[in-house]
């Protein structure tokens, strides 16, 4: 997976982090945590080693400058793609 700084965008990234990436875009604020990222990716949320492996990848996306971790276990896009969503909801100019 290539740092954000590195990608042209999300489509750069593997079809399970693009829907991750999805998801926080659709929780906005309210962040995404470990078990919903699970349901996403098509896991049993009941799983605690699938729920940790949903963790891990938001992890991992926190790390390369995807999502930040705005609060323990809550994960949003960084301020500056939200700011982007509200300013270019369809992606016009």
């Amino acid at each position: 997976m290539p740092h954000r700084k590195n990608a042209a965008g999300v489509e750069d990234l593997s079809v399970d982090y693009q829907a991750v990436m999805a998801a926080a875009t659709e929780a906005a604020a309210d962040g995404l945590d470990a078990r919903r990222t699970a349901v996403v990716l098509g896991w049993d949320s009941a799983s605690a080693s699938r729920v940790e492996g949903a963790r891990a990848r938001l992890k991992r996306l926190v790390e390369r400058g995807w999502l930040v971790e705005a609060k323990p276990g809550r994960f949003t896009l960084p301020a500056s793609q939200q700011a982007d969503d509200v300013v270019r909801p369809g992606g016009g100019s």
